[in-house]
């Protein structure tokens, strides 16, 4: 009778007790790649963030070199494996901010016989971990600074995704350049030599004057080469950041790199309060200062409390507290302190290092654009001048005052400078780009990839630099 009236209460409680247990599902690996043939295949959507409605980037026409890096943080094959990162610092935080379960022990001695024996002999306890207790707030405070750490940590190699992409996407831009006007050099020596050929086979010309063009044809041929080379390189490492096949091609618009800031200074002083890196270098410090704190407090004894119910063969019973706990003698958690401490000054000299390492960067891009500036400025200044005088040369040719030869060498002199201009131009602006993404401007500033194992993840969970 008892059996079933208990049967109806039990299996309530055993259900809830079910349905808050985490169950199994199986997530097979994928069987073939995931490469896209087409860039209109790619993720294009960027989220809602700040206010801002999402976003589509559009492919129908040429791509910035701002929008690429975009296209790269959101689809790179390999920072999409790194956000694993924050679900483990995510699962560490839960953790820390869940205390022990209490321990229940049961005991039972069924009565055999003896002088005063009765009753079979019961024992019951309930105890807890108070030293769980004690740390709790600093265990939390630090895996929250870890978990933000990671957190900025991530943000921070979508920026280096981002500004790689970008700098890969110039340099195609160049690489195509460098191929228009290599082979116009190429066709215009070719020309002069099929020339040159044909009055030394009509015994015109002797044959040294063919010896300096084929040399010119050989090394414009192999500075095209090289070009091509360097070319589908380069499309290469720009289609494994966005997730494309290798061969895979789209226009990309002339590059527009917004001129270096003026306040600089103020940029740098602020730093360590907007570069993920260094955002993320700090909570790294404070989440060590917490776990420094937790090993000082793990010195105190370890302490377990609770009350326990005894019952013994005369039908005596008794119930009070019980108190298990260390003793301090041998272990004062003199090692974990001295970790934690260790890690604190390994992370304090580490945030340095890279405080130090974003100003010598910084002042040094800042050396390398005036120079560069100069080169590019003087470069087309070079250029200009050329195209004055091979104009000049292309009249004095149609008035017979000069032989093709000589016009030739002037009109490759223009394609010579305008390569100079182009490879100035092309250091000039990837110094511009990484001098912005140095002072942290002009890139975005909270995650834009979703994350693939939660992808509910909020925008509560990401860093944004202010």
């Amino acid at each position: 009778m008892t059996h079933r009236m208990f049967r109806p209460a039990l299996a309530p409680v055993l259900a809830l007790v079910l349905a808050g247990c985490a169950t199994y599902r199986a997530m097979p690996l994928s069987e073939r790649p995931n490469l896209a043939s087409n860039i209109a295949d790619l993720d294009r959507t960027i989220p809602a963030s700040a206010g801002a409605p999402a976003q589509t980037i559009a492919v129908d026409q040429p791509l910035s070199i701002d929008q690429i890096g975009v296209l790269a943080i959101l689809n790179d094959p390999d920072l999409a494996s790194e956000r694993g990162q924050l679900d483990n610092a995510r699962a560490s935080l839960l953790s820390a901010t869940i205390l022990p379960n209490p321990q229940v022990s049961l005991g039972f001695a069924a009565l055999l016989g003896g002088p005063g024996a009765s009753t079979p002999a019961y024992t019951a306890s309930l105890s807890q971990d108070i030293m769980s207790l004690v740390t709790y707030r600093a265990r939390v405070a630090g895996a929250r600074d870890s978990f933000k750490s990671v957190n900025a940590s991530l943000l921070w190699q979508e920026w280096q995704v981002a500004q790689k992409a970008r700098l890969l996407a110039l340099t195609v831009y160049s690489d195509e350049q460098t191929i228009r006007y290599s082979n116009n050099e190429l066709s215009l020596l070719t020309n002069e030599l099929g020339g040159v050929q044909q009055q030394t086979a009509s015994g015109n010309l002797d044959l040294t004057a063919e010896a300096p063009l084929t040399a010119a044809v050989a090394t414009a041929q192999s500075a095209l080469a090289t070009a091509e080379i360097t070319q589908l390189s380069d499309w290469q490492s720009l289609n494994a950041l966005l997730g494309l096949e290798p061969d895979t091609r789209f226009a990309i618009a002339e590059p527009s790199v917004a001129p270096p800031p003026s306040n600089v200074s103020e940029l740098l002083a602020s730093l360590p309060e907007r570069r993920p890196d260094l955002i993320g270098l700090q909570l790294g410090y404070a989440s060590s200062e917490a776990s420094l704190r937790e090993a000082i407090l793990m010195q105190l004894p370890s302490l377990v409390f609770g009350p326990v119910y005894n019952q013994d063969t005369s039908d005596v019973k008794s119930l009070g507290p019980t108190a298990t706990f260390d003793l301090p003698i041998f272990n004062r958690n003199q090692g974990g302190i001295a970790a934690a401490k260790a890690t604190r000054e390994q992370l304090y000299a580490e945030y340095q290092a890279q405080l130090d390492s974003a100003e010598s960067n910084v002042k040094a891009l800042q050396q390398q654009i005036v120079v560069l500036q100069k080169d590019y400025q003087d470069a087309a200044n070079a250029v200009t001048g050329a195209s004055s005088v091979a104009n000049n040369a292309g009249q004095a040719y149609g008035q017979g005052s000069i032989d093709q030869r000589s016009l030739v060498d002037y009109q490759t002199t223009v394609l010579e400078r305008q390569l100079d201009a182009v490879n100035f131009k092309t250091q000039l602006l990837s110094d511009e780009v990484t001098l912005g993404a140095e002072l942290g401007v002009g890139l975005p500033k909270t995650l834009l990839a979703e994350h693939p194992i939660s992808p509910n993840t909020t925008n509560q969970d990401q860093v944004t630099p202010q």
